[in-house]
């Protein structure tokens, strides 16, 4: 195992401790309430509250290397929530002044994320009609 694979171990790693953190919060506030998806909120707030941080970190100091990095950001706070990458990258639109950019990818990523859901459902409609 050579050093190219180390990110993946990085990633792997933090992915584990977010999916469980989500898992964790979703337990937490599974009785709070049956309309709103309480875990998943949080876990979307939170996910994009400490991925700000890490980008401001990241932006302003050598603090965190690229390996803390690929573990914080894209592993836990992905495998937390994939909410904070997707606003980090539209960050990341806005700080380059490419407003048209952001405003595409936002406007992309959520049509395509309803269409392909019910994509998703139709699938299965199919397949057990």
């Amino acid at each position: 195992m050579g050093n190219a694979f180390l990110p993946v171990i990085y990633v792997g790693a933090g992915g584990f401790i977010g999916a469980v953190l989500r898992y964790l919060a979703s337990l937490a506030t599974a009785g709070w309430s049956v309309a709103i998806p309480y875990g998943t909120l949080i876990s979307n707030a939170l996910g994009c509250f400490f991925i700000g941080i890490l980008a401001a970190v990241a932006a302003d100091t050598e603090v965190l290397s690229p390996n803390a990095r690929l573990f914080l950001a894209t592993g836990i706070c992905g495998g937390f929530t994939t909410m904070s990458s997707f606003v980090y990258e539209l960050a990341q639109y806005v700080r380059s002044d490419q407003q048209f950019m952001a405003a595409a990818y936002l406007g992309i990523t959520l049509a395509a994320s309803i269409l392909m859901f019910y994509a998703g459902t139709a699938v299965i409609a199919v397949a057990r009609a």
